[in-house]
């Protein structure tokens, strides 16, 4: 029997999550043959995935979202109620590779309100509600990487919760989320607190950067005359996202390799791993295991959505890619900066955009829940 590439992934040092989550999946033993044949380690969940599961699937919440709307809830009420109920499942369906792995692995991610990215004490109260709701060792509670965010991180980390910091695009914004999640460590060891079951992953998104460069590229390709700059411009398309993810891998690398960090290892604190997010191809133009392939690295996630699985496990390369070319990775993004597409303005408008588009999920879900209440 050929081997199976997703299997090779873990071989070397990285874990792959399932970037979905829905209740029939889960009851039907999906995502448990997802975990014993292809070696999926995780789950990811987010505003938009709960909208098309609850919304989309209803026969799979109808029973539950019935008696509900019967006990009086409110459309967020029962939003909540489902999403924390698949969660504990989901972290139910995964507590073996927790305990096999002594809580360095499968986790399931659930996320606060979107409309709290900007608010700092907001998302520490609903992140340390959330994480008591759903009482189970390997949850991990999603913060955004908003500048808001970042001490809410930290403070969460501090009191124990697991942290799966989302929406990084820059890689500053990923420098300041390691820092946090290293002065919170800190923290707890100089109170003699352990640290060594303390997890985080630090959520970096990939395909919306290449859609926006692109774009912007496009643009400038539309209204150049000139032969030798529109084949650059052209050279330089689908390349922004991958140079950006070396970037931040370089740095974690460097974050994590160092003396400060060293100093809680020896008590037992485990590295704060980047997890590649956003890993569809979205260009149909570039293979579909692009954001697979060439992110490969030691002490990595990447959270696929069903489909690139299944991408993977027929077509995928497993090797160590995420340090090719380091120096070629710089030059494309400098290169990027002399044509005139700045990656700073991409990764904040990229920003601004996922926190819209997770509100904009969110209120859909609590809109379709609310038709099915008076419905």
């Amino acid at each position: 029997m050929s081997t199976n590439p997703l299997l090779e992934l873990k071989k070397l040092g990285q874990s792959v999550w399932l970037d979905n989550i829905r209740r029939g999946h889960i009851l039907s033993g999906g995502l448990k043959k997802l975990i014993d044949a292809d070696g999926i380690s995780g789950e990811t969940s987010n505003p938009a995935i709960f909208e098309k599961a609850i919304a989309g699937n209803s026969a799979d919440y109808a029973d539950a979202m019935r008696a509900l709307v019967a006990s009086g809830a409110s459309a967020f009420e029962i939003y909540d109620a489902l999403s924390i109920a698949d969660v504990q499942t989901a972290c139910d369906v995964f507590r073996p590779v927790y305990d096999a792995t002594q809580g360095a692995d499968g986790f399931v991610s659930i996320e606060v309100s979107p409309h709290l990215a900007h608010d700092t004490a907001g998302t520490i109260a609903d992140a340390k509600r959330l994480f008591k709701a759903v009482n189970r060792p390997n949850v991990m509670i999603k913060i955004p990487g908003t500048p808001e965010g970042v001490p809410a991180i930290e403070e969460c980390l501090y009191s124990g919760l697991n942290v799966n910091v989302t929406l990084l695009f820059a890689v500053q914004a990923h420098e300041a989320v390691m820092w946090a999640y290293i002065r919170a460590l800190e923290r707890r060891a100089a109170e003699g607190k352990p640290i060594d079951r303390i997890a985080s992953v630090a959520s970096f998104f990939v395909s919306r950067i290449d859609t926006l460069a692109d774009k912007l590229l496009a643009d400038k390709i539309k209204a150049t005359n000139d032969p030798a700059l529109k084949a650059k411009l052209e050279s330089l398309q689908g390349q922004a996202a991958i140079a950006n993810a070396k970037m931040a891998y370089a740095l974690f690398k460097k974050i994590f390799g160092d003396a400060r960090f060293a100093a809680l290892q020896a008590k037992g604190a485990r590295v704060q791993r980047p997890l590649w997010a956003s890993t569809s191809t979205k260009n149909p133009k570039y293979p579909d295991t692009l954001y697979v392939d060439t992110l490969i690295g030691r002490d990595t996630v990447n959270t696929l959505p069903p489909e690139t699985i299944d991408a993977f496990r027929d077509h995928g390369k497993p090797r160590l890619t995420l340090e090719d070319d380091l120096e070629g990775a710089r030059a494309m993004l400098q290169d990027l900066e002399n044509v005139g597409v700045s990656l700073d303005a991409v990764t904040t408008q990229v920003l601004d955009e996922g926190v819209v588009k997770f509100e904009q999920a969110f209120d859909q879900l609590l809109a379709s829940i609310e038709e099915k209440r008076h419905g």
